[in-house]
């Protein structure tokens, strides 16, 4: 995966970004996407779902449930770690499960979990501008 620097004005353009982007993830990728409340994680994923099939109006954030896994070719495993306390709860709420079902992981608020995730993981930091304008960035690893 390329690392990339984006600018999208829209929450279409987001979404289609998060598409293009989708496109290249295949089984076992795992992506943490970082940014503040409102900053667009969730319209990035139903990009990424529309990429593989999946109805964008079905995605939500997951932040009640911790989880949703919508079904496609490759499955997705939407996280979302907002509301977990403290590494023991991550570990806990059994999150680490879904980075080896072999499908596509997408979790957001990873930093909640940095402990577990592997150091291949896609990062994605999706920064708001103002008004629609958000800057989405893409790195290759963890590592960088």
């Amino acid at each position: 995966m390329e690392s990339f620097s984006k600018i999208s004005t829209s929450e279409e353009e987001t979404r289609r970004l998060g598409s293009e982007f989708g496109a290249a993830l295949g089984e076992g990728s795992i992506v943490a996407l970082v940014g503040d409340l409102g900053a667009g994680k969730t319209q990035f994923v139903k990009g990424i779902a529309t990429a593989h099939g999946i109805d964008p109006t079905s995605v939500s954030s997951p932040t009640f449930t911790i989880a949703h896994e919508y079904s496609a070719a490759i499955p997705i495993y939407h996280l979302d770690l907002y509301r977990l306390k403290g590494p023991e709860e991550v570990v806990r709420s059994g999150v680490e499960d879904y980075f080896d079902r072999g499908g596509i992981c997408l979790i957001e608020w990873p930093e909640k979990a940095e402990h577990l995730l592997p150091a291949s993981t896609i990062l994605i930091r999706i920064q708001h501008l103002g008004e629609d304008k958000r800057r989405i960035e893409c790195f290759s690893s963890l590592e960088r």
